[in-house]
Formats: C-alpha cells, structure tokens, sequence
C-alpha cells in the first residue's frame, strides 16, 4: 500500500466519526459513494471498485479568483466529481487541517478515475497541463482569431479585441503608425500554460517576433531599404502569393524592382485582404473587384499597403529584408502554386492567356487579377 493511499484511509478514519456523528451511517454511506472516483463502480468505499472501461480524461480551466464551491461545481458539471458538496466537505477539511496552497488557476487534464484527494492535490500543486496551438505562414489575424475559437481558447472577439491594443510599452520596437498587430504575431508553434487569455497569446507571439524576426532586420546589412513596418508589409505580400519555395526570391525581386520604379505591384492578395474575400481558381477576383478602391488595391495605387496583410514567415521575412536583381517585371499565378514568369507585358499577356485558356478549356472561369 503506497504512502498516499496509507494517508487517504488515516484520513477517512479521522472523518468516519464526524460524519457519522453529523449525519449518520446513511451519511457515511454518502460520503464513501461521493468521494469515490467517477470512473469506477459507485460500490462500496473507494479502492475496492474496477474501472468498468478504458477513462478518457478531461480537460477543464479553473478560471482565476474561483472559490472551492464554483470549483466544485466545474468539476461535477465535466463528470470528474460525483458530488460538489461532497468537494465542498473536503475542501472545509483541508482548511481545519491548515493545508498548505490554494487551488490553482489554469486549464488542467483531470481522470474520472482520480479521487477527491488527488484532483485536490493537482490543483494545489498547479499541475497544469501544456496546450500548443500552431499559427501557419500566411494566416491573417481574422484567420488566428477563427482558431482560437475552434479550439475553445476564447472567442475571436476577444482576440481581435486584443490585437487592436498596440503594446508599445512592453514592445518599443513596434511601428508608431500601426492601428493592429496585423504581421507582427509570429507564425510558428507554441507551448502555453496556465491562464490562456488573448493577451498571454499576443505577448508569446511578439516576443517570438522579438527573438527570431527582428535581429533579422537589425543585422542587415542595408536596413535603411524598408523601414521595419515597409519591411514586414512587403515580406506579408511575398508570404501570400509565394506558394513554391523555389520561387519565393523571384517573387520578392520583382517587387522589389516595382517598387524602385514607382510601378503598382498589382498584388491580388491585397485586394483581397482589403475586400475581406478569397478567391479561387472557381471564383477568381472579378474585373469588378480588381478596380474597386481600396487602400489595399495595389493595383490602384503605387506602393505598399498601409499595413502587413498577413504574418509572415522566416523565409519571406529573409527574401524581402534584401531582395536581389531579377530581369522578371511579372509574374502570372497557374492557380496550382506556380507562377509564370515575364520581362515584358507582351510576355505577359501571352501568359495570362495561355492560363485562361486552360481554365476555360476546365470550364472555369477567366482571370481578372492573378496578372501581376
């Protein structure tokens, strides 16, 4: 018989008096059912009950300034406890034999099979466990947001909500004319415990930023080029419609060289972004949408975006902090992550042709942008 099991007998000998005193057998019956562990047979006193089939366990977030009672009811609402009151008992227990600690907040993962004594003991400790969550390259904060409410982390309100508070307090590096976040939340995958909230999410993925994005920019040997927010917008506009790694530095070349010469980059991710849509290779952008104004249309208007449309990743962080010479000019998407690449708009017209005439010959519909 281990050591805790040796305690949790002594301590029922100690209770078995007061609550047959209080309650009567009828009442130490009670307590010998209530305080058993969920996943075992409700017979007799704990331990002389077999699991009736594999346990599953569960998980549940003690939310921070939780009395023992609303603890209690959380864990009899997720089947970890037979009976709040009899947690409630316990808890009182506890408290007449001065113990140590208090329960703990955080998001724990708690067996049917454990006892009143050990889930009490897990909570004191802080046992909490570790959840990951991963944002890819590319996601935008409507799309991180989205996540984190399947996940049942918090709502996407509450993150959008977090997101448009710029922490410049903590984070001085940050652009003075950001109203958001948008590309500066690091895209990789992360460990968290304890309280998970939006802004304990946010502060992660800035300091990861912090960490592996920003010495890149810092130790460049010609940072003057962008300005930290011109270099992450660019590096956001490369991370969309680089699909191919291989073609990734072609990609940031040409924009580069269209930004030099004072020519729109005639991104479709932008539009996109700024008309809050996706398209595919069913629903390309239309005409319509291609020409409608937008601060995000870089087809209207010259230059970046106002701000980053997306997080970007290493990778296009890298190719766009120096981008190198290319004699390319545009670039034309083949809808299967690929891209044709031109030097003329002669060129180039005959390629967004011949990809159009692919398209109808699948009975899809024409491009309007995709022609950068």
């Amino acid at each position: 018989m281990t050591a805790r099991r040796i305690s949790r007998w002594f301590f029922y000998l100690l209770l078995l008096p007061v609550v047959i005193g209080l309650f009567g057998w009828q009442g130490w019956r009670w307590w010998s059912w209530a305080s058993a562990p969920v996943g075992a047979v409700a017979a007799g006193v704990e331990g002389s009950a077999q699991p009736v089939e594999p346990i599953q366990p569960v998980q549940i977030e003690i939310a921070s300034g939780s009395t023992a009672g609303e603890i209690g009811e959380t864990l009899e609402n997720a089947g970890l406890i037979r009976s709040s009151r009899a947690w409630d008992v316990w808890t009182r227990w506890q408290t007449l034999q001065q113990q140590e600690g208090t329960y703990q907040a955080g998001v724990y993962e708690i067996s049917p099979a454990e006892s009143l004594t050990e889930i009490s003991e897990k909570l004191r400790r802080g046992d909490v466990m570790q959840l990951s969550f991963t944002i890819p390259e590319g996601w935008t904060l409507a799309q991180m947001a989205e996540y984190f409410e399947e996940r049942d982390f918090f709502t996407a309100d509450e993150f959008l909500q977090a997101v448009d508070t710029v922490p410049r307090d903590r984070y001085p590096w940050l652009p003075d004319d950001i109203p958001m976040l948008e590309g500066f939340l690091f895209p990789d995958t992360y460990s968290i415990a304890g309280d998970i909230t939006p802004e304990a999410i946010v502060d992660q993925m800035l300091l990861q930023f912090e960490q592996v994005a920003l010495p890149l920019y810092q130790d460049s040997q010609s940072p003057s080029r962008y300005s930290l927010l011109e270099w992450v917008t660019l590096s956001s506009i490369v991370e969309k419609e680089a699909v191919v790694d291989e073609e990734r530095p072609t990609i940031a070349a040409v924009f580069a060289r269209r930004l030099e010469m004072g020519m729109p980059l005639g991104a479709d991710p932008t539009v996109e972004y700024g008309l809050g849509i996706r398209q595919t290779v069913e629903q390309p952008l239309t005409y319509a949408q291609v020409a409608q104004p937008s601060p995000y249309n870089t087809y209207i208007n010259p230059g970046l975006t106002p701000t980053p449309i997306a997080a970007p990743g290493y990778a296009s962080l890298q190719e766009s902090i120096d981008p190198g010479e290319t004699e390319y000019l545009y670039f034309m998407a083949r809808y299967d992550g690929t891209h044709i690449f031109s030097r003329t708009l002669a060129e180039h017209e005959a390629a967004k042709a011949a990809v159009d005439a692919d398209l109808s010959a699948r009975d899809r519909p024409s491009t309007a942008g995709a022609a950068n």
